[in-house]
């Protein structure tokens, strides 16, 4: 156990990467990756330290970094906000060989839940597992990984998703100038394309590009395609300088990827407008960032996206995600398609046509 800006952390490392996991919430960060010839480190950390704010926070706030499981997603009555999962204790179970097993028993959803991030050797890749036991009920949940843009100059990183059927800008103000907030974008505005997003001063933005020139924090949410025998996982991904961050997921566990655009928005605290050029790509199963009795209400039936799952205390379930790091060319531009090749390779193709190919055990996702 180590303290990393001002949190008690576990430390699990392989040939390629080093990572620390809070034991507070569970939040995952920092992350070093070597690719060729650098060392990498995407992941966001709070721009204050835990005891530098008020006490009284979440530790969600206190500890804000990396990826953290959320569940519930987003505020509840009887609980912090994300769940026990990002604020509560995580107790130590074991560390074998390139794995780190931590558990929780949740209160506030009256549930195990049992974290396990596994390395392998010569890979730039982390393995998340998330069982879930004697959970009942309808709930909503989701990862949050946030990623620090801030030494890259303005529009320089992109971004981008696997198709998606339906996206839109959430749907009530996510930026509250009451609370001293602002935003940008045009609020419940429906998008089909990434590159133009509708804005709130009437016009568009291209959201691939990023950071951004706008002092605001927004919120919007894709529905990823359904899997299928060509593409069987969706994907997100954020190319830095020379390399690219993405991640994994199954459609049918995770139904939507959300961007949380973080650009110093927020003045009130903790964020005092210094929470910029921040990205969280979120892979959900919920109504954006909304609360677990709203997500309830299935408001995107029509659209036949669960907002929720419905858990049987009797019947276990596990959800997996790949989060990892890739080389690219300088001119890659932002990742086209993610697709298989071989039962342990993946290929990452870029808009100018470029392509790597990356070790990685993609069928962890895909449950096959």
């Amino acid at each position: 156990m180590k303290t990393i800006h001002g949190a008690a952390s576990f430390l699990l490392s392989s040939d390629l990467v080093s990572l620390f996991v809070t034991q507070e919430g569970g939040h995952l960060a920092p992350v070093t990756f070597k690719i060729d010839d650098r060392i990498v480190s995407p992941y966001a950390l709070a721009p204050w330290l835990p005891d530098e704010v008020d006490a009284t926070l979440p530790v969600l706030l206190k500890n804000l970094r990396g990826d953290f499981l959320c569940l519930p997603f987003g505020p509840q009555e009887n609980g912090p906000p994300h769940g026990e999962t990002a604020n509560a204790s995580w107790k130590f179970v074991s560390q074998v060989d390139l794995s780190l097993t931590l558990e929780m028993e949740a209160s506030d959803v009256s549930a195990k839940i049992t974290k396990t991030l596994s390395l392998r050797p010569g890979e730039t890749a982390i393995y998340l597992t998330h069982q879930i036991d004697g959970l009942e009920g309808d709930w909503s949940y989701g990862t949050h990984p946030i990623l620090d843009l801030s030494s890259l100059p303005s529009g320089t990183a992109r971004l981008s998703v696997s198709p998606f059927r339906w996206a839109s800008v959430y749907p009530e103000c996510f930026s509250n100038p009451a609370d001293g907030a602002r935003q940008q974008l045009e609020i419940g505005a429906i998008f089909s394309d990434l590159t133009e997003v509708p804005l709130a001063d009437d016009g568009t933005t291209n959201l691939t590009y990023y950071p951004s020139e706008s002092p605001t924090d927004d919120l919007v949410m894709m529905i990823s395609e359904a899997s299928s025998e060509e593409q069987p996982f969706a994907w997100s991904a954020c190319v830095f300088d020379g390399y690219v961050w993405f991640a994994l997921k199954n459609p049918t566990d995770f139904p939507a990827t959300m961007f949380w655009i973080s650009n110093g928005g927020r003045s009130a605290a903790p964020w005092h407008s210094l929470h910029t050029a921040r990205i969280g790509i979120e892979d959900v199963c919920s109504h954006f960032c909304d609360s677990v009795d709203i997500s309830r209400k299935d408001l995107l039936h029509n659209l036949s996206v669960p907002c929720t799952r419905s858990f049987s205390k009797d019947q276990p379930v596990t959800l997996k995600n790949i989060q990892a790091v890739a080389a690219v060319p300088l001119n890659f531009g932002k990742v086209q398609s993610i697709i298989p090749v071989s039962e342990h390779e993946i290929q990452i193709t870029g808009e100018n046509g470029d392509s790597v190919t990356v070790p990685l055990n993609w069928n962890f996702v895909t449950g096959h």
